[in-house]
């Protein structure tokens, strides 16, 4: 007989791997996979979906971006850009959109064009608010600076995604 951990882990697990191919989570019916934001300044990573399974490590970045990839009651199993993830309680995480700057010296530019005038440069890793996505470019904010960049640049926004 399974402990009740080893159940709940278990279940979470078949639901997860159940909803990959659905485009909505069983819990909150939000489009999945999705990205999120941590609300808090620490996040504990858990091997499973409940206070009883181990802390694996934590998210100490505020506002970090995490795609969500599997929902269980208040749990969510998210991961970061470097694919690192495990269950995080829904109350830690935000909706409130952020990115991940992957270039380094990253140019922002005033209009979504390679010819408009350049507003600020963002160093690699920074973490910037995002903002309206075209097919190509989005505007992010960081540092009191803002600007378009090209989508390709930054993590946690998907290649499709159009933000109004």
């Amino acid at each position: 007989m399974l402990g009740r951990a080893a159940a709940t882990f278990l279940f979470a697990i078949l639901l997860a791997t159940a909803t990959v191919g659905q485009d909505r989570g069983p819990v909150t019916n939000l489009p999945m996979p999705r990205f999120v934001s941590l609300k808090a300044a620490e996040g504990n990573v858990r091997r499973g979906p409940s206070l009883t399974h181990r802390i694996d490590w934590v998210f100490t970045r505020r506002d970090m971006p995490l795609e969500v990839t599997a929902e269980y009651g208040h749990w969510r199993r998210v991961r970061d850009r470097d694919g690192q993830g495990g269950w995080v309680h829904y109350s830690l995480l935000s909706g409130v959109r952020t990115v991940i700057v992957e270039r380094d010296m990253l140019t922002l530019f005033a209009k979504p064009d390679p010819k408009a005038s350049e507003n600020a440069h963002l160093e690699m890793g920074v973490i910037a608010r995002l903002g309206k996505c075209g097919p190509a470019w989005c505007r992010v904010s960081a540092g009191g600076q803002r600007g378009w960049t090209r989508k390709e640049t930054l993590w946690g926004v998907r290649s499709d995604e159009i933000r109004e």
